[in-house]
């Protein structure tokens, strides 16, 4: 019922909150939408599978019931672990229909680290592909908290993994109510989903999204990338980081096509955006640098643009310029976990397209300005919390605030406080403001190289190694030094059918950056990376040091 008017003379032009204005912005209305006004419209590609939003909104709501028979209840964490295959879609939508909190699992995590997130979390129910089965019985040895498996079997898998339970996702969808009525959030603020951190310096922490939150980054995600009413997304990105960067909420929001893809293999990849004229996807440099390196008989040039959305480090200009052989437009944009993904995109400007396409690439290199939908984005002294001249030059901390970053990490209010001291959220990364107001990462605090009492950016030298025609991947850290203190160490992958030495790279480096800059150690070696394509430089930090004790 609504509340009487306060016509107090005070409060006469303010108005009164009611349920007429006020409902709490949630992304499960994306789907109710799509569904009512584009029903027939393909939603969902995978395989032989092809399903309409009217049946993607059906199979969603029986998740959402079967899930309620399930005894899952408001704030209750459902979890998934499966590649990105039309299941892990639905959850998206049918977890927190149900009242529930999606938890999407890290598929390449360890045995280890997947029960104590499951235990961290509370999860209620686990869904489980088939391929995970074997990690799954491990996991469900060391957790203790009656945790209801369902397994997923999906008919893209080719695998012989027996079931973990007697649960079958279909068969409890077929056995649910289409008609569910979706319990929407009481509160705006209510969690919608969780997802946890890398954990590369301890633990892995939990990182709690807002219907609100995602809501506004899934609206700022069409804004941003430009991608338009039923467009045609691949689903390259694993939908478990960051629960996609939000484009599972996109989509629906835009009634556009999702493209599943269960392994993110080149072939594969060029052969989806052929067969069904893709537009966009996202994905880690280590996605596009597979694209840009694969054979030629598996590569296909669209004759229509498509955009692909990258993030983490700045993709080298040759990258750029082969992708844009292809007909790709490469984005590159900004974000954490703790900010639902990219929250700082490259807004691109028209005159920019006159420069050449290493100037291009050397402007795309910058991470740019903050989103539409965050509120705030600036580049601090971390002592005094005073922003930085923009000089290019000065290097501070990139602190945000807005309400697309995260309500806080579970159950842990010390490392909540410390990440939103000042008032904002601190990224950890060390970053210059050009004079025209857009930002540059040049390092993470921890990654910074101190070489003699000089600042390296490890960015920067890993932008030179890439530009040798030999090198497929690099990445540097620090190594300890008697001297100096730390040096430069540089890890390098070669191209198949290339070779170089460590001679001659450091050569190419002397020629390109000032001494103190060049890396002292070259080591070859394949990159040791996260499930999200970031390299794990604290292993590579860890093998430098044991590289100068032995050496």
């Amino acid at each position: 019922m609504a509340s009487r008017p306060d016509t107090s003379p005070e409060s006469r032009n303010q108005g009164y909150k009611d349920s007429a204005n006020h409902v709490p912005l949630t992304p499960l209305g994306f789907l109710e939408r799509a569904s009512s006004v584009y029903p027939d419209h393909v939603s969902m590609i995978h395989g032989s599978i092809r399903r309409s939003w009217r049946e993607t909104a059906q199979r969603c709501h029986r998740l959402a019931s079967a899930l309620n028979r399930l005894g899952v209840a408001r704030g209750d964490v459902v979890a998934i672990m499966a590649p990105n295959i039309p299941a892990l879609y639905e959850s998206h939508f049918g977890v927190p229909m149900a009242g529930g909190v999606l938890l999407t699992l890290n598929t390449r995590l360890d045995v280890d680290s997947t029960a104590y997130i499951l235990e961290h979390s509370q999860a209620r129910v686990l869904l489980c592909d088939r391929a995970f089965a074997p990690l799954v019985r491990e996991v469900l040895e060391q957790v203790k908290t009656g945790l209801v498996v369902v397994d997923i079997d999906d008919p893209m898998y080719d695998g012989s993994e027996a079931p973990v339970s007697e649960l079958h996702y279909e068969a409890l969808l077929e056995q649910a109510d289409p008609a569910f009525e979706p319990l929407e959030p009481l509160d705006e603020w209510d969690s919608i989903s969780l997802n946890y951190t890398s954990g590369t310096t301890g633990r892995p922490k939990g990182v709690l999204y807002s219907h609100r939150s995602a809501y506004l980054n899934a609206m700022g995600n069409m804004v941003s990338s430009g991608i338009g009413l039923n467009a045609v997304y691949l689903w390259t990105l694993p939908m478990f980081h960051c629960n996609g960067w939000c484009f599972p909420w996109t989509v629906a929001l835009i009634a556009g096509t999702n493209v599943c893809l269960r392994k993110v293999e080149p072939k594969a990849i060029f052969e989806a955006i052929g067969q069904y004229r893709v537009q966009h996807f996202c994905g880690a440099p280590v996605v596009l640098n597979m694209m840009a390196n694969a054979p030629e008989t598996d590569r296909f040039k669209p004759d229509w643009p498509v955009r692909a959305i990258t993030g983490g480090a700045a993709p080298p200009a040759a990258l750029i310029a082969t992708m844009a052989d292809l007909n790709i437009e490469v984005d590159h944009q900004y974000g954490l976990t703790e900010t639902l993904g990219p929250s700082v995109v490259c807004s691109w400007h028209d005159e920019w397209n006159e420069h050449s396409l290493q100037e291009q690439a050397r402007i795309k290199s910058r991470i740019g300005v903050r989103k539409h939908t965050l509120e705030g984005a600036q580049v601090v002294d971390p002592q005094t919390m005073e922003p930085v001249p923009h000089d290019g030059q000065t290097i501070g901390e990139l602190v945000m605030r807005g309400n697309t970053v995260m309500k806080g990490y579970l159950n842990n209010p010390e490392a909540t406080g410390q990440a939103f001291r000042g008032g904002w959220f601190h990224s950890g990364d060390l970053v210059v403001v050009h004079p025209d107001g857009y930002f540059e990462v040049k390092d993470r605090l921890k990654d910074i190289v101190i070489s003699g009492g000089e600042n390296v950016s490890t960015v920067e030298v890993e932008g030179v190694l890439y530009h040798h025609e030999a090198v497929l991947e690099a990445a540097v850290v620090a190594m300890p030094h008697d001297k100096w203190g730390e040096t430069p160490c540089a890890f390098v992958t070669i191209k198949p059918g290339r070779s170089t030495t460590e001679e001659d790279l450091v050569a190419f480096c002397r020629k390109r950056l000032a001494g103190f800059k060049v890396p002292h150690t070259i080591i070859f070696a394949e990159l040791p990376k996260t499930s999200t394509g970031k390299v794990q430089k604290f292993l590579l930090r860890q093998m430098a040091r044991e590289y100068a004790q032995t050496h």
